[in-house]
């Protein structure tokens, strides 16, 4: 299994590290082929990780991980190309945050719409499964650290299979016990809207390195 990853920030690298940890060829892709942070990342993980373009990671992927910010998103995934797109599972890590009047941030969409629907809305081929946006990055990749791993994930997304596919990488790849389905892209605008709560929560708590656990 190849992985493609849209982006080269913290995100990116945490989830692309951990691919490779696993023993699957990963690319990382951004806007410029010499990207200085790809160069990098590629350079710590020798044996699996190339890096180029959005185009040429998308392309190189059997499953892509979208990691930019969410206020450039549908333009990372435009410049991935349609073609290179086609018709795999785009995991859609990123979040609509709006820095513009400085922080905390809000949500530049919310209520009746979000950033995953209107991903599937530009490119209605792509599977996309909204899943690890409430969580911290290195909460992503290492659930066990926190918690003794007793916490959450949410997945959401139109496709049953795509889903599928995501939730056994999280539990069996990344180490996540509970996995919930929230059903269709639509849930996403719960899991970005929880975004202003988990910001507070940081705040409150003085680490990123949380997360919430469902009772029941």
């Amino acid at each position: 299994m190849r992985f493609g990853i849209l982006g080269t920030g913290s995100v990116g690298q945490a989830i692309g590290s951990k691919l490779c940890s696993l023993g699957y060829d990963v690319r990382m892709g951004a806007r410029s082929a010499s990207n200085e942070k790809a160069a990098a990342w590629a350079k710590r993980n020798p044996d699996k990780a190339t890096f180029g373009t959005y185009a040429d990671a998308a392309a190189f992927g059997e499953i892509l991980f979208h990691c930019t910010q969410g206020a450039s998103a549908i333009e990372a995934l435009r410049a991935a190309g349609e073609g290179n797109l086609g018709n795999k599972v785009l995991v859609d890590v990123s979040n609509p945050l709006d820095f513009s009047k400085g922080g905390p941030p809000t949500l530049f969409v919310s209520n009746t719409d979000s950033l995953g629907e209107q991903i599937q809305r530009a490119f209605p081929q792509v599977r996309v499964v909204k899943a690890l946006n409430t969580v911290t990055a290195e909460v992503m990749v290492n659930p066990s650290g926190i918690g003794e791993g007793e916490h959450a994930v949410f997945v959401c997304g139109n496709d049953t299979t795509a889903k599928a596919q995501v939730t056994s990488l999280l539990s069996e790849g990344f180490g996540w016990r509970q996995v919930l389905d929230l059903g269709d892209i639509s849930s996403a605008r719960g899991t970005e809207s929880y975004l202003l709560l988990w910001l507070r929560l940081w705040g409150a708590l003085g680490t990123p390195n949380f997360n919430v656990r469902i009772v029941r």
